[in-house]
């Protein structure tokens, strides 16, 4: 990763995975631009008084992965004036209903999970990708729940395209485990009745993403082969590090 990079903190009181995705390293050395793609937990925490904040970034599309029922129950992002908002929700079984043993390893079973979702939900991974590769949509903002899964698989490929390696790809998205943490003591703090997360809902091992890399090239061939099943095409695949690497 860019060693001058800090830890992260995002601008925003009530979210806590929003970050910029740029600064990593891609294809001949070239590096992701920052304040192009932005990832996130779910916008709708925005409030009046980050207005300021979030206007200043330039942000003119939202992607929210999220499910339907997830956005009736908590609600979107503010319709800010200029602010394209997209809904796409990756068809995948709901992973609340699938039981996780604590005896067995964290990162096979959430990497059992992102192989499910880039199974099933071909069609929304592929729309989200092609919203990021145009880039009259930039900057762009994703965000699901807690801004690590269906975010974190989107991201992922998008960074793979662009040749970032894959340790580095799961050091980034590894970095939603302090994001958890930080919604968790929030939680805590603010709803003290509501029930602890179980793990798969709060840790982000650098080793569930870097499993799924390489057990979908395993599949597919590349990212590339992936992104082409899934109905991304070579126009969008060759415009993502046009405007995404500097």
């Amino acid at each position: 990763m860019d060693g001058t990079d800090t830890p992260h903190r995002t601008p925003f009181p009530a979210l806590f995975n929003f970050r910029d995705v740029g600064g990593l390293t891609g294809h001949d050395g070239r590096t992701v631009r920052r304040r192009r793609l932005y990832r996130s937990d779910s916008l709708h925490r925005i409030d009046e008084t980050d207005r300021a904040a979030f206007t200043a970034l330039g942000i003119r599309t939202v992607i929210d992965l999220r499910r339907p029922t997830e956005v009736t129950r908590d609600g979107r992002v503010p319709a800010y004036d200029g602010l394209a908002y997209r809904h796409i929700h990756p068809e995948h079984p709901d992973w609340a209903g699938i039981p996780y043993d604590p005896r067995e390893s964290l990162s096979r079973w959430l990497a059992d999970r992102y192989a499910a979702l880039a199974e099933t939900g071909t069609a929304g991974l592929a729309e989200a990708i092609g919203l990021i590769a145009d880039s009259a949509n930039a900057p762009v903002v994703v965000h699901c729940v807690a801004g690590k899964d269906r975010t974190g698989v989107v991201c992922a490929l998008t960074l793979a395209v662009l040749g970032v390696a894959d340790e580095d790809i799961a050091a980034d998205y590894a970095l939603s485990t302090e994001a958890s943490a930080r919604f968790s003591a929030w939680v805590a703090a603010t709803s003290p009745a509501e029930a602890e997360l179980p793990p798969p809902f709060l840790a982000s091992p650098a080793e569930a993403m870097t499993l799924f890399l390489t057990e979908l090239r395993a599949g597919y061939g590349t990212v590339e082969g992936y992104l082409h099943h899934a109905g991304v095409t070579d126009s969008q695949l060759a415009a993502l590090p046009t405007h995404l690497l500097a």
